[in-house]
């Protein structure tokens, strides 16, 4: 019973230090980020409905403009966007009247259709639809295509080129993570030759296509929306640590490898994990594994993406020393190695909101703009079943 009334408690304070967050003029982003990374998140759809458009720096008042054309019909993705909002029924609560779901497979099609008229630079992929159904069941059809379209055009840009480049580029950055953390994981997967192919669809899709509950999948959008656009590949990479003895036990070959690691198991401690990635990120920052990949791989250049829509809100944010210091490579090997559990989790809060205002790069581009990974093979056409 008293656990029970520490957690409403503990509870009660979050909510209210969200609405003064909310409250504050000007809003307090640093403090909103911070609760969307912290346990729990932002705890409710309702509070997410606020805290969202801020984390984006999105008017949740300027409804966006309604396209007079008919994009059904003049759209070169319409096809595919309609197979694949077909094949998305299990992202759409289970009990849900058919009338209902099929009105907002409608809605879906059209957000999408719409941000991709209004952005003749995005490529539509498929697991897109994962995200923009997300956001629709979470906040509406009239913010969701706001917020989508930002988030397209921001931390979803290099998902959204017209190849793939980028995209094989970010998944490069798993192995040198794992590789930081747990050198014989590592070199396991190495020798049997296993790719990062497996996650993929995690990434392009910030889990929704393979998780099954949607209190998990809002609860990762809380932390992804407050930080860098890499963090997802950060959360990919504590799943596969995590999940280390299944792995190790595996026979060393990439067929068993890819068949355990393509499977997520749907009982994950994701509190646990979003503490983990966090502490990896800030430990093992993106600069830091770029100039160590790109010593293993040929260099080559990469387009930047740009997060500028954030640098006013960073304007007002001093990055702490010890985040300065991490960027610099200025730590200690033995320093740099710790377990990164041990270190103070409040600290480790701020960083993480802080990074997230203060990055200026998006995914593919942060310290690496002269020196990308040569890209791995090519990947094939149909990417989800």
């Amino acid at each position: 019973m008293r656990l029970y009334a520490d957690f409403n408690a503990k509870r009660k304070r979050k909510v209210a230090e969200i609405h003064q967050a909310l409250n504050s003029d000007p809003t307090d982003v640093a403090a909103l980020r911070r609760m969307a990374i912290s346990e729990g998140g932002l705890l409710t759809d309702e509070i997410r409905r606020k805290v969202w458009p801020k984390l984006l720096n999105v008017n949740a008042n300027d409804p966006p403009p309604i396209s007079g054309k008919n994009l059904r019909q003049m759209s070169k993705d319409y096809q595919q966007v309609l197979l694949d909002v077909r094949r998305s029924l299990r992202r759409f609560p289970p009990g849900m009247p058919e009338e209902q779901r099929e009105g907002l497979q409608e809605e879906l099609i059209d957000i999408i259709l719409l941000i991709l008229e209004r952005n003749p630079q995005l490529h539509y992929y498929q697991g897109y639809h994962d995200i923009v159904v997300t956001f629709l069941l979470v906040v509406g059809e009239r913010l969701a295509t706001s917020l989508v379209e930002k988030l397209s055009t921001h931390h979803l840009r290099d998902f959204m080129d017209p190849t793939m480049d980028n995209t094989k580029h970010i998944l490069n950055y798993l192995m040198p993570i794992i590789d930081q953390v747990n050198p014989e994981l590592h070199d396991f997967m190495q020798s049997a030759e296993v790719g990062t192919i497996f996650a993929l669809s995690w990434l392009i899709t910030w889990f929704g296509h393979v998780l099954s509950d949607f209190r998990h999948v809002v609860r990762l959008y809380d932390f992804f929306l407050a930080c860098h656009p890499l963090m997802p590949i950060y959360f990919a990479a504590v799943i596969v640590l995590y999940r280390e003895q299944e792995v190790l036990d595996c026979d060393c070959d990439m067929a068993s490898v890819h068949h355990l690691l393509s499977q997520i198991p749907q009982d994950l401690p994701y509190e646990t994990l979003i503490s983990r990635a966090g502490d990896l990120f800030v430990q093992f920052p993106p600069s830091e594994l770029a100039r160590e990949a790109a010593a293993q791989q040929q260099a080559e250049r990469t387009a930047a993406s740009t997060f500028k829509d954030f640098e006013l809100a960073s304007a007002q944010q001093r990055p702490d020393m010890v985040l300065r210091q991490r960027f610099r490579g200025l730590l200690r090997p033995e320093d740099r190695t710790k377990d990164v559990l041990t270190k103070p989790r409040t600290n480790r809060f701020v960083k993480l909101a802080v990074m997230g205002l203060t990055v200026a790069l998006g995914a593919a581009a942060l310290a690496v703009v002269k020196s990308a990974l040569e890209w791995a093979p090519k990947f094939q056409l149909q990417l989800f079943p």
